[in-house]
């Protein structure tokens, strides 16, 4: 999957055949990669993915913090072997995804552990992202992003610098479009 189609990406540029959808498919794919860069976080997982904690380092408390942002939980094992139940835990933030943390509801009893080593100790297997599908800003985000990357194919190959003009004044390189700045400016991830 894309945080946007093909489809979207040609409406929007007025594409009408297929000979640039090599070209677009490869906008997409960077458009994606300047969104998760510049808000330090994946807007979608199609799959379960593995990721492994540090029973010490990552822990306070009765609270496992994550290092990325978590979508839907799987399962968690704890560094000793058993598996912790979706009664067992509560996330951080409670009451909607994306999780930051996991903590061990204290009538359990249980605390993040480990036998021999604390390294790599407890697992969490679940969806790695915001969410499972993009929000609608980000897709319109990305569409907007790619569509600029497209068209820079058409531009001066010198806008990777400032240049001067005929009449002296300095021009200074294109940024990300600053509407697509603004969609994405609210998702940044902060850490914690």
């Amino acid at each position: 999957m894309a945080y946007c189609s093909l489809a979207q990406l040609k409406t929007y540029v007025g594409a009408t055949d297929n000979d640039d959808d090599a070209l677009l498919t490869d906008c997409i794919t960077r458009a994606e990669a300047v969104i998760d860069r510049a808000t330090k976080r994946r807007f979608e997982a199609t799959a379960d993915s593995t990721r492994t904690f540090d029973a010490q380092q990552d822990v306070a408390g009765r609270t496992l913090y994550l290092d990325a942002d978590l979508c839907a939980i799987t399962s968690i094992t704890n560094g000793d072997g058993a598996a912790i139940t979706a009664l067992q835990v509560v996330s951080e933030p409670r009451n909607h995804a994306p999780y930051y943390a996991l903590t061990l509801k204290a009538s359990t009893g249980l605390a993040w552990t480990y036998e021999t080593d604390p390294e790599d100790a407890i697992s969490v297997i679940g969806r790695w992202a915001y969410s499972t599908t993009p929000p609608a800003d980000i897709e319109q985000a990305c569409v907007r992003l790619a569509a600029w990357l497209y068209r820079q194919k058409d531009s001066s190959s010198d806008l990777d610098r400032p240049m001067v003009s005929m009449d002296g004044a300095t021009l200074l390189p294109a940024q990300i479009p600053a509407d697509v700045q603004r969609m994405l400016q609210p998702y940044v991830r902060v850490a914690i």
